[in-house]
């Protein structure tokens, strides 16, 4: 009887640890999500729905972290934003007469940006993933800007459409430019989600 007794006691503290791992398991899954939902936003869910898996999605996204982290992204110099700023200022002012040409310079601009603060800018793919860590709600624009310059160097473009396109392309060219103090907050927010 009293081998009886030790065995359910053995069998259901192994039980209480299984089912207590389990829940613990359950438990950092959930706030892995919620992270990185919160970190990725809309993102988040285009990677999902992309990817068809949400743990092999979130696999991608923490990845993308990491390769952020490792990156030696470095702010702009006074004299890189002014040269910056008067190139894209010039872009824009092209836009009238040749919208294009002009969204066209303003994608390749953008990668000129990147590269200068030490994104690595020779795949597109992995600039959109990049900028999806540090600028989560551009990310989307920044692949409508592409698509359409690429898309108009081989069948017709609306002027909406590329209207439509410079505008969110500025949006990411001054976030890239102008907010190297967020920049630094949300690397060390990365330092702190490491932790």
């Amino acid at each position: 009887m009293d081998t009886t007794n030790t065995a359910v006691t053995i069998l259901a503290v192994v039980i209480a640890f299984v089912i207590g791992g389990m829940l613990g398991m359950l438990m950092n899954r959930r706030q892995r999500t919620k992270r990185l939902q919160d970190k990725f936003g809309p993102e988040y869910e285009r990677t999902v729905s992309e990817i068809g898996d949400t743990r092999q999605a979130e696999n991608d996204l923490e990845a993308r972290l990491n390769h952020v982290k490792a990156l030696d992204i470095r702010p702009l110099s006074a004299d890189e934003i002014d040269r910056f700023t008067h190139d894209w200022q010039l872009t824009q002012a092209e836009f009238v007469d040749e919208p294009l040409a002009a969204l066209q310079k303003s994608d390749r601009l953008i990668r000129e940006v990147m590269k200068t603060k030490g994104y690595p800018v020779e795949d597109f793919e992995q600039r959109v993933a990049d900028i999806s860590v540090d600028y989560p709600d551009l990310v989307a624009d920044y692949r409508g800007l592409h698509l359409i310059a690429l898309k108009g160097a081989n069948e017709d473009v609306s002027t909406e459409e590329m209207r439509q396109a410079m505008i969110h392309g500025r949006a990411l060219f001054e976030n890239l430019v102008n907010k190297e103090t967020d920049l630094e907050d949300m690397h060390e927010q990365h330092e702190k989600e490491k932790i």
